[in-house]
């Protein structure tokens, strides 16, 4: 697996949503309620309780979205005693669901620190180009729809599962795939873990089309959407949505740039 660090492929303007889509997911995920305990393996069954209550109400719950109907027992988030011991209560919900704006909502949930950056490195890296080329409304709207694209392409494939499904996989996994179509040949720095992380300066179509290939294999096994997992088969819906909205756009998208002298994204200096 390689780390995409930098593209070389600057920007003409400022990328204002893909700004903003950061900086909503950071602040969204640090106020998520009970989130530092399980991250941290330690935290109290209240604060898990609490926290299963809160993605089961915000997440994308297959069954509900496919079929359109919440279950008549939800989690409460409130603790208390069964014949195994001290758990998480269930009970009638007490709050009124939109499984299709739950998909929204959704796109800003992650499950860990590793999730959320992840999702964020490669947003940053490779969101301004594709927001460059759109336009700020367009891209807002292309991020937003290959978010739905993902979660209902995975849902289809899993609609009998009760497991919560969060996370910004879906819509950034449609930007890599506009990347993919729009900018091929840009470059991108990338981190190659081989005893020591090596730099590497590659074209696109190869770190991009070596993560879908990847996305791909792993959607081959069973689709899992609960903690711990990853639901590989909403990246590779996104991200086939993102390549077909973007590849209209192809013809007038020019090359990127091919700067001389660039080390590791920096200018070099004389002699370097």
């Amino acid at each position: 697996m390689v780390i995409p660090v930098h593209d070389v492929n600057p920007a003409r303007r400022t990328p204002w949503v893909t700004y903003a889509l950061l900086a909503g997911n950071l602040l969204v995920f640090l106020f998520m309620p009970g989130l530092a305990g399980s991250v941290a393996g330690d935290g109290s069954l209240a604060q898990l309780c609490h926290l299963q209550s809160f993605l089961d109400q915000y997440a994308v719950v297959p069954r509900e979205l496919i079929h359109h109907r919440m279950p008549q027992l939800v989690p409460t988030g409130d603790v208390g005693v069964g014949p195994q011991g001290p758990g998480c209560l269930v009970g009638p919900p007490s709050y009124d669901k939109s499984p299709e704006l739950s998909v929204l909502t959704a796109m800003f949930l992650h499950g860990g620190w590793l999730h959320l950056l992840g999702n964020m490195l490669f947003l940053w890296i490779f969101g301004n180009n594709i927001e460059d080329r759109m336009g700020h409304v367009r891209f807002a709207l292309f991020y937003v729809v290959c978010g739905y694209a993902a979660s209902y392409g995975f849902a289809l494939a899993n609609s009998g599962s009760g497991e919560p499904l969060i996370g910004a996989s879906g819509a950034v996994a449609g930007v890599l795939g506009a990347y993919l179509v729009l900018y091929p040949r840009a470059r991108v720095w990338v981190l190659v873990p081989f005893l020591v992380f090596l730099p590497l300066r590659l074209p696109a179509w190869i770190v991009l089309g070596f993560w879908f290939v990847l996305q791909a294999v792993y959607s081959s096994g069973e689709g899992v959407s609960q903690a711990g997992t990853v639901a590989y088969l909403a990246h590779v819906v996104g991200f086939v949505t993102g390549m077909l909205i973007a590849w209209p756009l192809r013809p007038g998208t020019p090359p990127p740039p091919e700067p001389r002298g660039v080390l590791f994204g920096r200018q070099a200096r004389p002699g370097w």
